[in-house]
């Protein structure tokens, strides 16, 4: 086992490929908490991959880049987001809010406690567009709001730091106050919902990405006034349930989790994580014991749910789903609890029977075996990583963990884990990488990057649309 607050030290120099080449394939089907359409499973259609995890099953992309070496292309973005990129066959989807016209007095909501936020000082174009994954040209591109926002958030953070998602025919994008979209894959909006204007805490910004699932979007609405949980036709935008919720603000995405036949949808949140039924909306089980201010998004495999927080103390369950009904809160159902080295902005990653996660937000890394809460190592400090934002990914065996200052560490996923690379950039990452194929994508303040060893073209299946 790795020593406390070890340092990970880098491999000499060739041996990342030798590993590579000698690393078990992950098991493609092991996490997964539903059967995934052949489309589906490689691609990366939602903040998290095609398994919810972080965990790009078909991938295999780079270990080492720069600016000058494995860079297929580098586009500039029009306008800042937190919100990662999704991939389908050959186009990239992406959401953006850029600032335009003067500077203008903005008198913002003000709320108790508010620190460290942005002023609001220009009103902003909200846009979604879809990007050709071979050569990085812009195919769409779509303004959904002009507007002035209300709150300018963290002075971290961004007004586009929710993910879009797509089921391959439709592309659904957030951007909380300003309202929900659903697009086809050409461009053309078939509809829009205005859930009315959230209030954060802190005034610290929205960040929930939808949940997709069949003909089902998923929206947390936790925010410091009247929180609710709904689910949209994604077709069509219309309403299929609502139900309140006792929570106040939450940044947690709904995770969608098929167990015994039955498909619930698990939210995080401070008083409870909750379970309910994708068809109803009624409540299955819920359990206390979270802190207040939830970002990390649960993960889910083999019959477990996973679930952290680390603000005003640190906090992680493992909860058995089966037997799973009412209130579970101390009873055997919480297989595993731990009070230290838990997320807090980043979400934990699963893979291979093993839960990976990122101390608060800072460069501390720890593994566990994730049915039983057994350490496996950490927490391990990684060298040149500092605050991190992005939710670690995995694929071929290798972890990916990007921070704030441009660097991407490359890991194996071994007992005593070694770092195969260390990448850095001309740009600074918050949002979660994205894994198609060979080719890895890094969405930074001003640029995407996509990332993919020299000559190594990708295949698309379907043909690009004529620009």
């Amino acid at each position: 086992m790795v020593a406390k607050n070890r340092v990970l030290r880098l491999a000499y120099p060739g041996r990342a490929a030798l590993l590579a080449a000698l690393l078990p394939l992950m098991v493609p089907g092991a996490h997964a908490q539903q059967p995934l359409a052949p489309a589906a499973h490689h691609n990366w259609a939602q903040w998290r991959g095609p398994l919810a995890t972080g965990v790009a099953p078909d991938g295999d992309p780079p270990v080492e880049w720069s600016e000058t070496h494995n860079i297929r292309w580098k586009i500039p973005l029009p306008g800042k987001g937190h919100s990662s990129p999704i991939i389908w066959e050959d186009r990239i989807f992406l959401t953006a809010a850029n600032p335009f016209g003067d500077e203008v007095r903005v008198e913002h909501d003000h709320v108790d406690g508010e620190h460290d936020n942005l002023p609001v000082t220009r009103a902003h174009r909200f846009v979604v567009l879809a990007i050709d994954r071979k050569d990085g040209a812009i195919l769409w591109q779509r303004t959904v709001r002009e507007a002035t926002p209300r709150e300018g958030g963290h002075t971290t953070g961004s007004l586009a730091s929710a993910s879009p998602v797509t089921d391959g025919k439709h592309v659904i994008a957030f951007f909380g106050s300003r309202g929900l979209f659903g697009f086809t894959l050409d461009g053309e909006l078939l509809w829009e919902k205005d859930f009315g204007a959230m209030h954060t805490k802190h005034a610290h910004g929205e960040g929930s990405s939808p949940a997709l699932h069949d003909n089902i979007v998923i929206v947390n609405w936790d925010h410091d006034g009247e929180s609710f949980v709904t689910a949209l036709e994604t077709s069509t935008g219309k309403e299929i349930w609502k139900v309140a919720r006792d929570e106040g603000t939450s940044w947690s995405t709904p995770l969608v989790v098929r167990h015994d036949g039955r498909h619930q949808v698990v939210i995080s949140a401070t008083k409870r994580i909750r379970s309910y039924d994708l068809e109803t909306g009624d409540v299955i089980w819920e359990c206390a014991g979270l802190s207040d201010n939830v970002v990390a998004s649960p993960v889910a495999a083999d019959g477990m749910l996973y679930a952290g927080s680390s603000y005003e103390f640190q906090a992680m369950l493992g909860i058995k789903l089966t037997g799973a009904k009412g209130n579970i809160t101390d009873t055997d159902n919480v297989i595993w609890k731990i009070d230290r080295h838990t997320p807090y902005v980043p979400s934990p990653l699963l893979v291979d029977g093993r839960l990976y996660f990122i101390r608060h937000l800072q460069g501390l890394l720890s593994c566990m075996e994730a049915g039983t809460g057994r350490p496996v190592f950490g927490p391990v400090r990684l060298p040149g990583i500092h605050m991190v934002f992005a939710s670690p990914v995995a694929a071929k065996g290798r972890i990916y963990i990007s921070d704030r200052n441009g660097t991407t560490l490359v890991l194996n996923q071994a007992d005593e884990p070694e770092i195969l690379a260390r990448n850095t950039l001309d740009d600074s990452f918050s949002a979660s990488p994205a894994i198609v194929g060979r080719e890895i994508f890094l969405r930074g303040v001003h640029f995407l990057y996509c990332i993919a060893e020299a000559g190594d073209e990708p295949k698309p299946t379907t043909p690009s649309p004529p620009r």
